[in-house]
């Protein structure tokens, strides 16, 4: 067997191990997971996709639909095959295990382009590295187990931007068709992607332009001029980068599809406007604009949505409603496991020109896109940042000195048939196709002692991030790492999907089996339907008019109230009486806890 071969066997045996390792833990944690936020519109919305071929609920809700429709289809399948509509919310604790089984397919698909880049961008044992700590990080693992969309988003970002970077010195259609196509996908399945991918293709064409020596740098200190030679030098990245984003950006009205029907929103304001030649001419032109609902109306919603925010932010045990700048780098450094923030110490301080690879840059620019992003509920809105940063760090930790960055192999000095490429060198074919040069052979296992401790370091961080992966087995969404407390102590630090997302119930089912006796009132965060079954009784203290905490108080009785952890802390509905009431219920005495609950007994 050649060596070639050779390698190519056991990456192929390692990404099998990780991807069935890693979806055995997701598969099991499934079943001890209630139904997040969003699951249960996701199926709904989904399944009635299916049945009508309408998008609309989904597109206006700011959900793309590529994730929810990939996850229903065999939901769908299985009710055509059985005869009977299902009854989603009644249901829904049958057909959830089904449509979180389908985002493994995502899963997959982010481990093999994260092992694929660091594979090209530091050789064989990078990528092998990458694809090992994607697979062991709790909170890729937690929302790989979830039928929501944000794993999706973060293996379809790394897929586009995998695929803009490897035809960058490639003809036409490797350069932009495939790169289109690939945004289209990215954008089907979040609309954050309208904002990601072209940040990650401008920074990873920049990069590319740079290190290739396309730029011819003036003599002198004069920043001008140097930008002048830059801008020059990206011509062909901007015109490749304007049509490959409007390829996608088109493309994506085709995937979503159109209902053909009017907007009632829009002919109320119509409707709205004083009389005179704009309403003369507005009522009529929305009265007949059937164009709704497509893809334009799931971008709009979300930029807006990112513009305004979304009910402030709770971090670090405070609660603010215009939220903060540093929300995602503190979060994330709670969410991290600790051997991958020691890895990131280590290659930052002793590799730092490894790190800085076109993934490491890129990793830069979306850390610094995260502090003006202002739906702050959440890491999971920057789960590609966490992606790149393992995939960067896995490069850094394997490259040996003088490896080429990108699709490239040494050579000797250039000559009159060679085009010198940095320290890269190119030759062109007779049809002026740009082809990596063969002269010299790939060091893909080629290693000084330096990288070889790097390389250790790697590892061990990996096989430490297992076993933090295992202790956080069933729910990773609850995960904090031990610079914050640990995962009890994660509910101070933040709220909502970074702790409880409303999957809670079935612990708190388990609770009660212990302590049977009384009624169980519930006031959580949450959507899931087992909420109106037995033993559980939803009491929704915020809907509760002029609520005080004796009302509270009298209507639980000597009965337990669960309170989930999102409302007690940092709650997102900021009355003064219902604070009140969340204060009051801070004093009292509790009498039970699981992972997304407190337990209260009055009497």
């Amino acid at each position: 067997m050649s060596p070639t071969a050779r390698t190519r066997l056991i990456d192929a045996v390692w990404f099998l191990f990780v991807a069935a390792v890693s979806s055995a833990w997701c598969l099991t944690a499934s079943e001890h997971m209630g139904a997040t936020f969003d699951e249960p519109f996701y199926i709904a919305s989904g399944l009635q996709g299916w049945r009508d071929g309408t998008h609309r609920p989904l597109i206006k809700a700011g959900t793309m639909p590529l994730p929810v429709d990939v996850q229903t289809l065999p939901v769908y399948v299985w009710e055509r095959y059985r005869g009977e509509p299902f009854q989603h919310y009644i249901d829904l604790a049958r057909l959830l295990p089904v449509a979180r089984s389908a985002t493994l397919l995502f899963w997959w698909l982010l481990l093999f382009y994260g092992m694929l880049f660091g594979r090209a961008l530091g050789g064989p044992w990078a990528g092998r590295l990458a694809c090992g700590l994607l697979a062991a990080d709790p909170t890729l693992l937690a929302h790989a187990t979830l039928a929501t969309t944000d794993l999706p988003l973060t293996a379809c970002v790394l897929l586009a931007s995998y695929h803009w970077y490897r035809g960058r010195d490639h003809g036409w259609f490797l350069r932009i068709v495939v790169p289109g196509f690939c945004y289209m996908i990215a954008l089907a399945a979040k609309a954050s992607s309208f904002a990601f991918v072209p940040l990650l293709f401008g920074v990873l064409g920049l990069d590319h332009v740079i290190r290739s020596g396309a730029v011819n740098w003036p003599a002198g200190d004069l920043i001008g001029p140097k930008i002048r030679a830059l801008w020059t030098a990206t011509y062909r990245l901007r015109w490749d980068l304007v049509l490959a984003l409007w390829l996608g950006f088109i493309l994506v009205f085709f995937f979503c599809g159109c209902d053909w029907a009017d907007e009632p929103t829009f002919i109320e304001w119509a409707e709205g406007l004083d009389d005179g030649p704009v309403k003369n001419v507005m009522l009529p032109f929305s009265q007949n604009l059937r164009i709704f609902s497509n893809a334009g109306e799931g971008l709009v919603y979300q930029i807006a949505h990112n513009i305004r925010g979304h009910h402030g932010s709770y971090l670090l045990g405070e609660y603010r409603p215009q939220g903060r700048w540093y929300y995602f780098p503190v979060a994330l450094s709670a969410k991290l496991p600790i051997p991958a923030l020691a890895l990131l110490a280590f290659v930052l301080a002793a590799r730092t020109r490894a790190f800085l690879n076109p993934v490491g840059w890129a990793t830069v620019a979306l850390l610094a896109f995260s502090l003006t992003c202002r739906v702050q509920i959440g890491v999971r809105f920057q789960l590609p940042l966490v992606a790149f940063l393992y995939i960067a760090m896995a490069i850094a930790a394997c490259r040996r000195p003088g490896w080429v960055c990108g699709w490239t192999r040494p050579a000797p000095t250039p000559t009159s048939t060679e085009n010198a490429v940095g320290t890269e060198s190119w030759r062109l074919s007779g049809s002026n196709k740009v082809v990596p040069s063969s002269t010299s052979p790939r060091p893909d296992c080629q290693t000084d002692s330096a990288t070889r401790l790097a390389l250790a370091l790697g590892f061990l961080a990996l096989a430490l991030n297992v076993a933090v992966a295992a202790t956080a087995w069933p729910d990773g969404l609850l995960y904090t790492n031990e610079l914050y407390g640990g995962t009890v102590r994660g509910r101070e630090i933040y709220s909502d999907s970074n702790y409880d997302w409303g999957q809670g119930l079935p612990d708190l089912k388990v609770w009660y089996q212990e302590h049977r006796g009384q009624p169980l009132f519930v006031w959580f965060y949450g959507t899931d339907p087992q909420i109106l079954m037995p033993p559980f009784k939803l009491f929704e203290i915020h809907r509760e008019p002029n609520v005080t905490p004796a009302l509270v108080a009298e209507a639980v009785g000597n009965g337990y109230l669960a309170v989930g952890v999102t409302l007690l802390d940092g709650c997102p509905d900021r009355r003064p009486e219902l604070l009140a009431v969340v204060e009051w219920l801070k004093t009292q005495k509790e009498v039970g806890r699981t992972g997304t609950f407190v337990i209260y007994q009055f009497r």
